[in-house]
């Protein structure tokens, strides 16, 4: 069920307050080729319109929100000026939103500058995830990133001079021209820098991008055997070197109980302590406020999305109006497969008690066949008190996830 929002601001609930807020800064310096995600080039007093506008939004929410959990993506959330940041971060205090224990920031390492990140810092964002991709310059250019190598190295630390003890680092396999030996290659210096989180993303080809024109203009052909390679190396390179996997695309590293990787694999309450806590909540069907444009929020059960229009969001929040394209409320059968699907991605899985606390629905019930299917594919192990993929079930995570997809519909 879509309709169109009626209320314009968040009357505070009955209810605990949301605790996990996401912020879309939607302006790049330049589009890189494989990205489908909405973002614009910054003109005019564009920039300064968003921020102003997204200060409004915040006002509407924050009766709702207090949040442990924030994360500002992109788009190049650090492509705003320091006046535009300061303008954002002094809102945030204003209205009782400071304090979140994770606090994520997006940046590209062409644009961390010193005095941007001490001013971060100095309000409380505590962890950085910095889109590196590669460390070769000819798939950089590949990519259409802005960045090189060299500001890699400086950027990263420009943060830790900041005072940053918590820093993703994302990266790309797959990407056309990439050969084993080049992955490798980049593995190595990456995890040379000692980050705590690694997110390592397969290269998807999006309808609407430069890079699924070239590939259905046959300018160059995909190995799937080499892109599974490549994520294998991934997954034995990266835990042989202290990071765990705790989500398809996501490592970690654990400063923890000594918890091997073996006992760890099978706790369904496993996190390794660097683990994104922001992510995983989405991860596990919680509520979030999503602010900016383009961005989806979840609240207590009804999914929103704004506009993906930059000047229509601005212009809705200049008339004091929500800048909602729409809301859907699921039924709670639909919710409850959209949980497992999205709680499946995660190394750990579900164990039964915990999806039932969640959703109020037993997986043995509505999806006993769906999880045989997968087990007798070993796609999953069963376990007495739960479900989790397999390595090869995460990695080909999205067709078993559909499987727990139900209609909207009681």
């Amino acid at each position: 069920m879509k309709t169109a929002i009626l209320h314009e601001s968040v009357t505070p609930a009955v209810q605990s307050p949301v605790t996990s807020l996401y912020v879309h800064v939607p302006f790049c310096a330049h589009k890189c080729e494989y990205c489908a995600f909405y973002s614009k080039l910054p003109s005019g007093d564009l920039v300064s319109r968003y921020v102003d506008a997204l200060v409004s939004e915040l006002e509407m929410v924050a009766p709702d929100l207090r949040p442990n959990t924030v994360s500002f993506g992109g788009g190049t959330p650090s492509l705003l000026n320091l006046s535009q940041w300061r303008q954002i971060l002094e809102a945030m205090e204003r209205l009782n939103l400071l304090g979140a224990d994770e606090w994520t920031v997006e940046c590209n390492p062409a644009t961390v500058s010193t005095d941007k990140a001490n001013l971060l810092h100095e309000f409380g964002v505590n962890r950085v995830s910095m889109g590196v991709q590669s460390m070769n310059t000819d798939l950089l250019e590949r990519l259409g990133r802005i960045h090189s190598r060299e500001q890699v190295f400086k950027s990263y630390d420009i943060l830790r001079g900041a005072g940053f003890e918590n820093i993703n680092l994302d990266l790309m396999f797959g990407i056309p021209g990439q050969t084993m030996e080049i992955w490798r290659e980049t593995l190595r210096e990456i995890i040379g820098l000692e980050t705590e989180h690694l997110s390592c993303y397969e290269v998807i080809y999006e309808e609407d991008t430069p890079l699924f024109a070239q590939l259905q203009a046959g300018k160059f052909d995909v190995n799937e055997d080499l892109v599974e390679a490549m994520y294998e190396e991934l997954v034995d390179t990266v835990e042989a070197r202290g990071f765990r996997q705790y989500e398809i695309a996501n490592f970690a590293r654990d400063d923890g109980d000594g918890t091997s990787a073996t006992e760890s694999a099978a706790r369904h309450d496993y996190l390794p302590s660097r683990a994104c806590r922001h992510n995983v909540n989405y991860w596990r069907g919680g509520s979030f406020y999503g602010l900016g444009p383009s961005a989806t929020g979840y609240v207590r059960g009804v999914r929103t999305k704004n506009w993906s229009n930059t000047q229509m969001y601005c212009e809705e929040l200049e008339k004091g109006k929500r800048a909602h394209e729409f809301h859907e409320e699921l039924s709670p059968r639909s919710r409850a497969g959209e949980t497992a699907a999205f709680g499946l991605r995660m190394n750990a899985g579900w164990s039964f008690a915990e999806f039932t606390g969640v959703t109020g629905h037993d997986l043995r019930g509505e999806w006993a066949e769906d999880m045989r299917i997968l087990a007798t594919e070993k796609m999953a192990t069963m376990e007495e008190d739960g479900i989790r993929l397999t390595r090869q079930g995460l990695r080909f995570a999205d067709s078993a996830a559909e499987k727990f997809l139900r209609p909207d519909s009681d």
